[in-house]
């Protein structure tokens, strides 16, 4: 067979077309209904048991993921594996949504009355408002769509697209009537960027104790090199007897004097060093360190406590080291 390069671009546009028809379609279709599922699993004080068959099982899996990681408990159960003893997963504190586009599923319509037996609410999700689920159901939320985007109007399409949009609907509205907010997502995914991003304080990351590259405002020129070669930072804190920060001399420091013929030979830590640094707080996040990098053009950021005595420092290959940026 012959491939149809014009063809197959006028599909997928006709996909895209008829695709976001369907998702625009559940607009004037959402209402009360669909605010006390919301409602209904908000106060519940189980978990969302999402359901679903074929097609509507592999988008019922991702709804249950997407409630999960915002603040609802969720999970998904298998409609034909529940006839087989996973019912036992339900209890009647749960919530309980079941896809099917037709609703008349028959690994899901079997179960119903067991449903109805424990007094479990019961959300159906389908395209089909006459259906046995439908008529089951405690909540409808009509998720139909015109027509499939498949040729034949057969493959589930635009319908999974229309059950996908729901879903995700539901999850923002939960998310946010809990007052669900960054910090909580980053706990769900402390593997991601996101997590690292805000779950990683400083004192996690930063160099501390002997580690930590600093002389007194005295020191030689010698001594302040031998301790940024020592500590391989790329820089050096000059801290008085107290630890306060007096300054700070990085390796672009150098650099500038020597391009510039300082006669560095008798020179003090005080003569060369960069007064009044960027300084930032022991309990900061690391992301605001690279924030602080960034903002300033530096590579390197002296660390101090509440009372503003140096404890740490870190550079920004600490922070890649850490995968924070």
């Amino acid at each position: 067979m012959t491939f149809d390069r014009t063809r197959a671009l006028r599909l997928a546009q006709e996909t895209f077309e008829i695709e976001a028809a369907a998702v625009q379609g559940l607009k004037a279709r959402t209402g009360e209904d669909f605010a006390r599922a919301v409602e209904a699993m908000l106060n519940l004080r189980g978990r969302v048991v999402v359901m679903g068959m074929g097609k509507s099982g592999h988008v019922g899996r991702k709804i249950a993921a997407t409630l999960a990681s915002t603040g609802t408990a969720a999970m998904f159960v298998h409609p034909a594996e529940a006839s087989h003893g996973d019912l036992g997963m339900i209890k009647p504190i749960d919530l309980v949504i079941a896809i099917s586009n037709g609703g008349e599923s028959e690994e899901i319509t079997v179960i119903l009355p067991v449903l109805k037996r424990l007094g479990v609410p019961l959300v159906a999700m389908t395209g089909n408002s006459r259906s046995t689920l439908a008529r089951h159901a405690d909540i409808l939320l009509d998720s139909g769509v015109e027509k499939e985007a498949c040729p034949l109007n057969l493959a589930p399409t635009a319908s999974t697209t229309a059950q996908l949009a729901l879903g995700d609907a539901l999850a923002v509205a939960l998310l946010d009537a809990r007052g669900f907010k960054t910090e909580d997502f980053a706990r769900s995914h402390p593997g991601g960027a996101l997590g690292r991003k805000l779950l990683t304080h400083l004192s996690d990351v930063m160099r501390k104790g002997d580690a930590v590259p600093r002389v007194l405002p005295d020191a030689s020129f010698t001594e302040l090199m031998r301790e940024m070669s020592r500590k391989g930072l790329g820089a050096s804190a000059i801290a008085d007897e107290a630890g306060r920060v007096q300054g700070i001399f990085t390796d672009g420091d150098l650099r500038r004097l020597i391009e510039k013929g300082v006669d560095l030979r008798n020179t003090k830590a005080r003569d060369v060093m960069h007064p009044g640094p960027q300084t930032i707080r022991d309990d900061a996040l690391a992301a605001e360190a690279a924030q602080l990098m960034e903002q300033h053009r530096i590579t390197s950021v002296l660390v101090v406590d509440s009372e503003g005595a140096l404890v740490g420092a870190v550079n920004s290959n600490d922070l890649m080291r850490h995968k924070v940026i």
